[in-house]
């Protein structure tokens, strides 16, 4: 009976790692490789956290477009254009990224760390 459940809990771990690990198509960048990318017009800037965490603490370049809403909003978006997302820590946006994907965009860029990460 131990072994199963050993078995069960190695599944379950497995899967729980696979669904945490980006995808081959999401990118991940730091804050510091973010700072060359801010002036380009051939990229889309988005920050996935609630709309009172983007008014305390922004980027300008980032329009606030919170993860909830992301999947009735994602039209705005342009699928010829590169996604950079961003939220506090790195989770959110890693999350967005995902839900970008399944709606068919193909160059999607995670900040890892995010704004706790972000000095100017």
């Amino acid at each position: 009976m131990e072994f199963i459940g050993l078995i069960v809990l190695a599944v379950l771990v497995m899967f729980y790692i696979m669904m945490k690990k980006p995808s081959k198509n999401i990118k991940q960048i730091s804050t510091e490789e973010l700072k060359s990318m801010l002036g380009d017009k051939n990229k889309q800037f988005i920050d996935v956290r609630t709309p009172g965490e983007y008014k305390n603490n922004h980027i300008k370049q980032f329009k606030n477009m919170p993860l909830n809403s992301l999947p009735k909003n994602d039209q705005s978006l342009s699928k010829d254009k590169e996604i950079i997302v961003i939220c506090q820590s790195g989770m959110r946006s890693a999350n967005a990224c995902k839900v970008l994907e399944k709606k068919g965009f193909t160059s999607i860029t995670n900040v890892r760390g995010g704004m706790n990460s972000w000095s100017h």
